[in-house]
């Protein structure tokens, strides 16, 4: 039977894959098409705009040999008329000699000589260059278009750059940020820079077509490594994929990666909270009408109804039947749970309080902690417990016992919790400097805690365990670490 119902779900997983498959194949044939379009709208482009270019080279072209034959026409048209004006002058010169000529009395015929020969001597016909200023040739503006003609012709579409290798032993998943490195399969020059998808996912396999979010895009790396930075991992894992571009075209992206996000999400549960606590998801805060109101409101029900059961105690209310028929918290203990427990694993978390906050603990309880319980008051809870009523004490508690902590309050509490190794520490979240460490056997599933008096609490999940605290974690340990009088074996 067992056998049936492995080889049964065998085939529904693949299934699921060939199907998953269908779709992607099916938006493939989809992208070819609308992809193909495209290229020959850019392709048109492309010959339009070289189209253009030589429409306005031959224009430019154009004018420029008719501001040379303007030219050129200009300085003949001048030499012509200058000639034109000393052959009128040469012919007017020859009558007169000719007309000299006739004259008898030797005298006279002497002077009209003499004023010949001085006027021939001036004439402008004599100064004249009889050589044109200008050839009549053009082809010096004449092109030759072979080399181009060449090259046009050489014209193909641009290499298609390979898909990048990510190299997933080199890529890195701390302190909220994931590193990933990749490489060319070969040297290419005409890389220009690689473009970055990533999406969260909590499918560990292939990435899915339908029911996963969209992919963010980081354009314009230059490097083959990229740090994301500032993350919040809220879902298991991380798809990730790199393409290459030249100068005109991406190529396709690399086979996409799966990393695991080991992070720990959880929000605050507010069927577990005090009367006195308003909780909104990863928000706390003191309310010091909420109870007393909603007992007053309560009371007058109770003695209108004196034959009634209690609403808060009902086996029926939803609330109740959310938290396993317990009640709230009572009395001081002003606590609200988180609504994800603690199994195994390594994770870590953040708190901060706000600067009026009077009095708050931060901290991890087994399950269903008693009604009126505190935080490090009983053998099943563990914490760091800040007071600023009237002067400040740090302190860390469990099984009713308090340690002192000679040390500054941060503005942010980091919580690390090392279920399988018996381990919770408390850190300054900026400069990750250890604050306390409880060693224990854990016996039982771990709900993160907290209690506030007079203030509010921000807490901030889904936080990978920052390099630093492992760091720390694996001096500490390497050293054998410092037992704390409030550690015990639960």
């Amino acid at each position: 039977m067992e056998t049936l119902q492995r080889i049964v779900s065998t085939l529904v997983n693949k299934n699921d894959e060939i199907h998953n498959f269908i779709d992607m194949l099916n938006h493939t044939i989809s992208n070819v098409q609308v992809n193909s379009s495209n290229a020959i709208s850019e392709l048109d482009e492309e010959f339009d705009g070289l189209y253009s270019v030589l429409h306005e080279m031959k224009g430019s072209m154009a004018n420029t040999i008719q501001q040379e034959e303007a030219r050129k026409i200009q300085a003949l048209q001048d030499q012509l008329s200058q000639c034109s004006h000393a052959l009128e002058s040469s012919e007017e010169l020859l009558e007169l000699a000719v007309q000299s000529l006739d004259i008898k009395n030797p005298v006279e015929l002497l002077e009209a000589a003499r004023q010949i020969k001085d006027s021939v001597t001036v004439a402008s016909a004599f100064r004249l260059s009889l050589k044109p200023k200008v050839s009549d040739s053009m082809t010096h503006m004449m092109v030759d278009f072979a080399l181009e003609k060449r090259m046009l012709q050489a014209v193909k579409f641009l290499p298609v750059p390979k898909a990048p290798e990510i190299d997933v032993a080199a890529c890195l998943v701390a302190d909220n940020c994931i590193t990933i490195s990749w490489r060319m399969p070969e040297e290419d020059s005409r890389i220009d820079h690689f473009v970055l998808e990533y999406r969260k996912t909590n499918f560990d396999g292939l990435p899915r077509l339908k029911g996963e979010q969209h992919w963010e895009l980081v354009d314009y790396i230059k490097a083959t490594q990229y740090t994301l930075s500032g993350l919040k991992f809220d879902t298991k894992y991380m798809n990730l994929r790199v393409q290459a571009c030249n100068k005109a075209v991406a190529g396709e992206y690399s086979d996409p990666v799966t990393l695991e996000t080991k992070a720990f999400v959880f929000s605050l549960d507010s069927s577990s909270s005090h009367l006195n606590l308003k909780v909104e998801d990863s928000y706390v805060e003191w309310d010091p009408t909420g109870g007393k109101g909603q007992e007053k409101i309560k009371g007058k029900e109770n003695k209108n109804r004196s034959n009634a059961a209690s609403p808060k105690r009902s086996t029926n209310s939803p609330r109740a039947s959310a938290r396993g028929g317990r009640d709230r918290f009572a009395g001081e203990s002003y606590t609200v749970l988180g609504d994800t427990a603690v199994e195994s694993g390594q994770h870590y978390w953040e708190v901060r309080a706000q600067k009026d906050c009077k009095s708050y603990s931060v901290g991890v309880t087994y399950r269903n902690p008693g009604k009126f319980d505190q935080l490090g008051k009983t053998n099943s809870s563990w914490c760091i417990h800040i007071n600023n009523w009237l002067q400040t004490t740090f302190s860390a508690k469990h099984n009713n016992k308090a340690k002192t902590l000679d040390i500054p309050v941060p503005d942010r509490i980091g919580v690390y919790c090392d279920f399988d190794g018996g381990q919770l520490s408390f850190y300054n979240a900026s400069s990750k400097a250890l604050l306390h460490t409880f060693r224990t056997k854990f016996t039982q599933p771990l709900l993160p805690g907290f209690m506030i008096w007079c203030g509010g609490l921000t807490v901030s999940t889904g936080l990978q365990v920052p390099s630093a605290v492992k760091t720390l974690q694996k001096s500490e340990n390497g050293l054998g670490g410092s037992t704390s009088s409030l550690n015990n074996v639960a």
